[in-house]
């Protein structure tokens, strides 16, 4: 029988107990070395910093009571949400209203509580490191993806997605690319037997798939259970306009919703001189943001904006004067954009 979140917070407080107070801290604010800071930003030609250790890997406590509830839920807020992949949670406000987090049971409750209190939105990877959901060869394991979803599976969402805390559900990411599962894709029709079992779970939560329109489109599979794809754009796929709206396209042929987005570490095209997380790869600059997100904020499908991603940059990147100042046109464009559902 499922249990309201707060269950989790008192059974992690008492766990926790004496650390409360000082794992909030670190979390939400304080003196961690997570947040932005305006020291150390790379100039043209410096590179980005190596990949960090994902924060959600640390127990952290989570208590209600120390949090200020704010009265603009993530359903109440204006537009479409701007997020960005793995952002710190500290960071969620005015700027990033939203972030995708991979959370564990343990760390689940204060990302919702810190989300509510923001008025910011969600977007939650349930089924953890892709580590846990791979066979022997590498391939894709759908029993172990249940099973790894199924640590959630009492947890009562539904409050959190009434009032928009929650938008969502990550079913998986970038399952058309053969490498990253032991030289196989997974099929579109097991996608959508994922988005049946979460629904299963969590009727009422939105599921999406980090793989373009155009793939998920390339199939006969009715989707029922799938709500949305996610057009995430890099410089080497050609002209913005004409890709978003090809992409667009795809989705309301095959009745999806659409999150929009842009590879702002490795998606750009050189002009900014700052090396990206990958060799032979650069950052966008702030030209290129301004550029490529006007684009795919004016499809009036577009339900949302994710970055990606926060937690490869050592936040040097998002640190930078230029950057903070496109991503602030960014987010103010997401925000005038008409309310648009991620499930058509």
């Amino acid at each position: 029988m499922p249990y309201p979140v707060y269950s989790l917070f008192r059974r992690v407080r008492l766990r926790l107990g004496a650390f409360a107070l000082g794992g909030l801290a670190v979390a939400c604010g304080g003196s961690d070395q997570l947040g932005p800071s305006t020291e150390g930003a790379p100039a043209a030609g410096d590179s980005l910093p190596a990949p960090a250790v994902p924060t959600d890997s640390t127990v952290i406590p989570a208590d209600s009571s120390l949090i200020a509830p704010n009265a603009l839920t993530g359903g109440s807020a204006p537009g479409i949400v701007f997020g960005t992949f793995d952002l710190d949670l500290s960071l969620l406000g005015s700027l990033h209203t939203g972030a995708l987090r991979l959370p564990t049971p343990y760390t689940l409750p204060l990302n919702l509580a810190t989300a509510r209190s923001k008025g910011a939105r969600l977007v939650l990877r349930l089924s953890g490191s892709e580590s846990n959901i791979k066979n022997a060869d590498g391939t894709f394991s759908l029993t172990k993806w249940k099973t790894m979803v199924n640590r959630f599976k009492t947890v009562d969402f539904s409050g959190y997605i009434t009032d928009g805390t929650v938008l969502g559900h990550y079913l998986i990411d970038e399952p058309y690319r053969a490498a990253r599962w032991g030289g196989k894709t997974i099929p579109q029709a097991t996608i959508e037997q994922m988005a049946q079992y979460s629904k299963q779970l969590w009727p009422g939560m939105i599921t999406f798939v980090r793989a373009p329109p155009s793939w998920l489109a390339g199939t006969t599979t009715t989707y029922t259970y799938l709500d949305a794809g996610w057009a995430q754009y890099a410089s080497y796929q050609g002209n913005v306009t004409t890709w978003i709206t090809a992409e667009a396209a795809k989705a309301k042929l095959k009745g999806l919703g659409l999150m929009v987005g842009a590879n702002v570490l490795n998606g750009g095209n050189g002009s900014s001189g700052i090396r990206g997380t990958e060799s032979g790869k650069y950052a966008m600059s702030a030209t290129e943001l301004r550029t490529y997100g006007t684009a795919l904020l004016n499809q009036t499908l577009a339900c949302g904006w994710f970055n990606w991603s926060y937690l490869y940059t050592g936040s040097t990147y998002f640190a930078r004067t230029d950057i903070k100042s496109a991503m602030t046109d960014l987010s103010n464009k997401a925000k005038a954009h008409v309310k648009t559902s991620c499930r058509q």
